[in-house]
């Protein structure tokens, strides 16, 4: 089954994207939430006339998220959390965390936009971060997590 996407779902597609999945997925849980239409001939037709008319916008979105991730790249972010005397944290340093510390710094960022290898953090020490600012921009982002001194 086709559909067209409304909103990015997760490991599927962005918006405006056409994909195939299986029937089920499409009926019983991306239509009903509002995350998909059917793909239609009609329906097809309107989204290459909306894409052809959104074109030139979406070169100046493109270029406002790179040089975003210019910016993001020159960030130096340190995170201080409690840990014990072996490096091991009191908790976790999570995506959320790292979104309060960039909003904090300028940079507003949705925590479901952010990804770090292998999860939380659980040890002090230096990290990446991957920041997806648009479909086509990702940045990286390399900040250091600290324990905090008591």
């Amino acid at each position: 089954m086709e559909i067209i996407l409304i909103k990015d779902v997760e490991n599927l597609g962005f918006k405006d994207d056409v994909v195939s999945v299986k029937n089920g997925y499409g009926r019983n849980y991306l239509i009903p939430q509002g995350f998909a239409l059917l793909a239609t001939p009609s329906a097809k037709k309107q989204l290459d006339e909306t894409l052809r008319q959104r074109a030139h916008k979406e070169a100046q979105i493109v270029a406002e998220a790179k040089a975003a991730a210019e910016q993001l790249k020159a960030v130096e972010m340190r995170i201080a959390a409690k840990a014990g005397k072996t490096g091991k944290l009191f908790g976790s340093v999570t995506t959320a965390d790292l979104a309060e510390e960039l909003s904090k710094m300028g940079h507003l960022v949705d925590k479901k936009f952010i990804q770090v290898a292998g999860g939380a953090i659980k040890a002090t020490g230096k990290y990446t971060a991957k920041v997806r600012l648009h479909r086509d921009v990702i940045a990286s982002i390399d900040f250091e997590v600290v324990a905090i001194a008591e």
